[in-house]
C-alpha cells in the first residue's frame, strides 16, 4: 500500500476534482483524514476552513486556463483524482445536442484534460497514480442515460489504454465505478439536464425509472466511494477497476468487485 507520506517524511498530495460536494468531498476528506496534504478543486467552494494540509483552488475541467491555473496552484501532486461530473436522464432523441456535449465536455474531455496536464510531472518524477471516477451504469446498460454512460464510457476505454501507456513510466491508473447515490448533490445538479419534454411514447418507461429511483434498493453512499477511491489509490498492484457502493458490486463483472 503507497504511503501517505514520502520518504521525507511530509505528507504526500491528492488533487481531487469536483470536491465540493458528494463523492469528491467525502472523498477529499477521508484522504485528509489519513494524513494525506488535499487540494480540493471545483468550481465552488466545500465551505471547509483551510488548514496546513487542505487547500481550495477553483477549477472548471472545460477551461483549460482554469486547469493550468489550478495544477500551478496545486503544485507537486502524487495522487490526481479525477471526480468531476455532471449527469442526465432523458430519450436520446429528445436531449439537446448541448446537453450532450456538456456531459462529454465535462466528464470525459474534462478528465483527459486534467490528466494530460498532470502526467508531466508525474513522468518526471517517475511516480504517481491518477483515478479516474466513472460509474457503475457503465457495468449494466439502462435506459434513459445514454448519452451519460458514453461518456463514461469513453472515461473507462480511456483510462483502460492509459495504464498501459503509463507502467512503463511507473505511473499506476486505476477506475473507481461507484453505484447509485440518490443523496448526492450530483443528482440533484443532474436535473438541470433532465429532459421534460419528450415524446408521450416514452411516458410509461420514463415513470417507470423515475419510480425505481424514488425508492432504489442498495445504493452508495459518499463515505463508500471514499473508502474504494483512496484504496484504489494506495494499491500498488496492477488491478485496474474497482466498483464502489453495494450496488455496484452487486452488478460489478470480475475483477472490479
Amino acid at each position: 500500500m503507497l504511503e501517505s507520506r514520502t520518504p521525507e517524511g511530509s505528507p504526500k498530495t491528492v488533487l481531487v476534482t469536483g470536491a465540493s460536494s458528494g463523492y469528491g468531498l467525502a472523498t477529499a476528506l477521508r484522504f485528509h483524514a489519513d494524513g494525506w496534504s488535499v487540494v480540493a478543486a471545483a468550481r465552488t467552494r466545500s465551505g471547509r476552513a483551510p488548514s496546513e494540509r487542505w487547500r481550495e483552488v477553483p477549477l472548471d475541467v472545460t477551461d483549460e486556463a482554469s486547469i493550468a491555473a489550478a495544477i500551478e496552484s496545486a503544485g507537486p501532486v502524487d495522487v490526481l483524482v479525477n471526480n468531476a461530473g455532471i449527469g442526465g436522464f432523458g430519450p436520446v432523441e429528445a436531449t439537446p445536442m448541448a446537453h450532450v456535449r456538456a456531459l462529454f465536455e465535462t466528464n470525459a474531455l474534462g478528465t483527459i484534460a486534467m490528466t494530460r496536464a498532470v502526467i508531466p510531472q508525474l513522468r518526471v518524477r517517475g511516480s504517481g497514480v491518477i483515478v479516474n471516477v466513472t460509474s457503475s451504469a457503465t457495468f449494466v446498460p439502462m435506459p434513459l442515460v445514454a448519452p451519460y454512460t458514453a461518456s463514461k464510457m469513453a472515461v473507462e476505454g480511456f483510462t483502460a489504454s492509459l495504464a498501459h501507456e503509463l507502467e512503463e513510466l511507473n505511473i499506476r491508473v486505476k477506475l473507481v465505478e461507484p453505484g447509485y447515490g440518490p443523496s448526492t448533490r450530483f443528482t440533484a445538479s443532474s436535473a438541470s439536464r433532465v429532459v421534460t419534454d419528450a415524446p408521450a411514447a416514452y411516458g410509461p418507461l420514463v415513470a417507470r425509472m423515475l419510480e425505481g429511483a424514488s425508492r432504489p434498493g442498495l445504493v452508495t453512499t459518499p463515505e463508500e466511494v471514499a473508502e474504494v477511491v483512496v484504496r484504489a489509490a494506495t494499491d500498488p498492484s496492477d488491478r485496474l477497476r474497482y466498483a464502489a457502493g453495494p450496488d455496484a458490486v452487486a452488478i460489478a463483472p470480475p475483477g472490479a468487485a
